[in-house]
């Protein structure tokens, strides 16, 4: 039977109880149902939800499947500030259409300039600070637990972590990350600061622009300096609206699959010892574990795509516009592709690899960072604490209501 928007086989609610408490579980049952269903989020609009990991990895490469519903051919317009009750137009202008949302020439060039700013070796050259950062960090978990007392994993390191880091990269001064730690947590959980959320974009795109003109006046060793002198050889540029956006997507959107990443990846190992055993007694296999531990989560579906033209997927015809989830979670652990997917193997060969950054021209632009932070944060982490712990039944660690990301609202350790 071919399902249709008008009348779904199957409807999935992407925010039900039992997909929170067991993903892995649910996205297999989804799975081996059928390749496409259809489903919704939060009471949204229907979308097609695509489960496994050849069509997925499509839907992320084929440039017939967009970013943006306005590039479509009588398709939607809009973003999701747009619809975000208080949001003024200006601010949803500054906002708006980030370089995940963007296709074609425009997408092109604005990673194109991005890129000349955000290369390989600056991300390269911020290792020894990530380790200073690591570290100091470790130091005070150390004095906190050092009676015995339970450390929160999440709010003391997987938090600060990446926050302090993509801060110190991107050029936000020290005392002002105090304002882009409140906003990173308002934008992490939306539905829980609603009534935040029009302050919170406001303030952003000011201090933002602000920092710009600073920059440009002032330059200095961080990427926002670099993106205001950047440009092509025939003279373009990124514009003031264009670095909002770009800096925005980074700083608050940058660090939480960081964070998310490297709480799930203590959980799996403390829960798998004899891979943690491998990794102390190799540790040259982290960067390859990490890897496979951004393989299983935290990322359980990217951003909508919606077809240029009416098309056929997993047997589904889906019409032009339509969105289609592509659920990265479901594909990852996919045994069509991976074998024995659920299992944690930090020796896994990964081939054509997994779809945790995503694929394709929009694949993560932060990936490198973030697999750098992560590999810095957990190699530390277990040498500092060897006989590092949960404080708390597996099954009593509380899980944040996020739709998109398998991620902990706490991790309680005792240190040794």
């Amino acid at each position: 039977m071919t399902a249709t928007a008008e009348n779904p086989a199957t409807t999935v609610d992407l925010f039900a109880p039992d997909l929170i408490a067991d993903p892995f579980a649910a996205y297999a049952r989804m799975r081996e149902q059928a390749p496409v269903l259809t489903g919704s989020m939060m009471g949204g609009p229907p979308m097609w939800l695509v489960t496994r990991y050849d069509d997925v990895r499509r839907v992320l490469t084929d440039p017939l499947f967009l970013n943006n519903p306005a590039s479509v051919p009588a398709g939607r317009a809009g973003s999701r500030f747009t619809v975000m009750k208080g949001v003024s137009s200006d601010v949803v202008d500054y906002l708006a259409g980030k370089l995940i949302e963007i296709d074609g020439d425009d997408h092109r060039r604005l990673r194109r300039l991005v890129s000349r700013a955000f290369t390989a070796r600056r991300v390269a050259a911020l290792r020894p600070r990530v380790e200073e950062i690591t570290a100091t960090l470790l130091d005070r978990m150390a004095e906190a637990g050092r009676d015995g007392t339970p450390v929160d994993l999440v709010e003391s390191f997987c938090f600060e972590l990446p926050a302090t880091v993509i801060c110190e990269l991107v050029g936000i001064d020290e005392a002002d990350r105090a304002d882009w730690y409140r906003w990173g947590r308002a934008l992490m959980v939306p539905t829980e600061h609603a009534e935040q959320l029009p302050a919170v974009f406001r303030e952003c795109a000011d201090h933002l622009l602000a920092v710009i003109a600073s920059r440009r006046a002032e330059p200095r060793d961080d990427l926002i300096s670099a993106l205001v002198q950047v440009q092509e050889e025939d003279g373009d540029r990124l514009t003031d609206r264009e670095m909002v956006k770009l800096v925005f997507s980074l700083v608050l959107a940058g660090h939480e699959t960081t964070m998310h990443l490297i709480g799930n990846s203590v959980l799996a190992l403390l829960e798998h010892p004899e891979q943690l055993a491998l990794l102390r007694e190799d540790p040259s296999r982290w960067p390859h574990a990490v890897q496979e531990l951004m393989r299983l989560g935290p990322t359980q579906f990217g951003n909508p795509r919606y077809p240029a033209e009416d098309v056929e997927l997993g047997g589904v015809a889906i019409p032009a516009g339509a969105p289609v989830l592509p659920l990265i979670l479901s594909a990852n652990t996919d045994p069509r592709r991976f074998g024995c997917p659920e299992r944690l193997d930090v020796g896994r060969e990964m081939g054509t690899g997994h779809l945790g950054f995503g694929q394709g021209a929009h694949y993560c632009l932060g990936a490198p960072l973030a697999l750098q932070e992560a590999e810095v944060a957990l190699h530390a982490l277990f040498t500092r604490f060897p006989d590092l712990s949960l404080a708390v039944a597996r099954e009593e660690v509380p899980w944040v209501l996020r739709t998109g990301f398998t991620a902990a609202a706490a991790i309680p350790l005792r240190l040794g």
